[in-house]
């Protein structure tokens, strides 16, 4: 009788713990399924915040008709990417913080072939040591009038890219410095001017190289700035042969 008794209770302490087991899997699951609600929540929020106003969005409808443009608003990187998140506590935890943005990905997930980036008040193009681009500020020009037929886009247009890393590196900090091609003044990067128009060329190896004039139409007191973008061309993707 007693070996029943202990046999017994072995058997109800196995059960509890199979059971307890069983709850605390069904907690991390439960668990799991929050943080997987929370973070499309936070997503949502996230595009919400990144959203250009009802008036920009209204006074650009005819504009956003149009094949291949689009508005967006772009974060400061100084303010909202992950260092500024520690130090100032802000809420932004998408990769690059709004800072970012891909005009054939269109996304402003960093990493994914990004084209401009918002920070320190300026615009800029090219983000690794390979990876380049070229940009104008063409001044007071509404974004709808701008083709290919425009003087900076044209020059713009017609740049060779090279297919090789050490020409690629050269460019790389030509560009930075700033230079001319056929009279048009090219940096990588640009101050923020409001109502200005741009144009940019961005070539990122083994993901894209595009044609794009964006004219910037609003900066808020978050320094948050909103572009009205069109994309002129969409080059073949082009590649880097590296030295060995």
């Amino acid at each position: 009788m007693r070996r029943l008794y202990v046999v017994s209770t072995v058997l109800s302490i196995l059960l509890l713990s199979s059971l307890s087991v069983f709850a605390q899997t069904q907690s991390r699951e439960d668990l799991l399924r929050q943080i997987e609600a929370k973070r499309a929540e936070l997503s949502a929020l996230e595009t919400s915040f990144l959203s250009p106003s009802e008036e920009d969005r209204t006074q650009y409808a005819e504009f956003l008709r149009a094949p291949n443009t689009g508005l967006i608003r772009l974060l400061p990187r100084d303010k909202f990417d992950s260092d500024a998140i520690r130090d100032n506590k802000k809420s932004i935890v998408m990769r690059g913080g709004g800072a970012y943005y891909s005009f054939t990905r269109l996304t402003h997930e960093y990493g994914y072939g990004s084209d401009i980036e918002l920070g320190g008040g300026e615009l800029s193009t090219g983000f690794a040591g390979a990876d380049y681009g070229l940009m104008t500020n063409i001044g007071d020009v509404p974004i709808e009038g701008v083709s290919l037929e425009t003087p900076a886009a044209k020059v713009l247009a017609s740049y060779d890219v090279p297919d090789e890393e050490p020409k690629a590196r050269l460019e790389y900090r030509r560009f930075s410095s700033g230079t001319e091609i056929e009279g048009i003044k090219v940096k990588n990067r640009a101050p923020v001017r409001l109502n200005s128009t741009y144009v940019l060329r961005s070539i990122n190896y083994r993901q894209g190289d595009v044609l794009v004039a964006f004219r910037v139409v609003r900066i808020d007191s978050d320094d948050s700035v909103t572009i009205a973008w069109k994309l002129l061309k969409k080059y073949p993707t082009p590649s880097l042969a590296r030295n060995n």
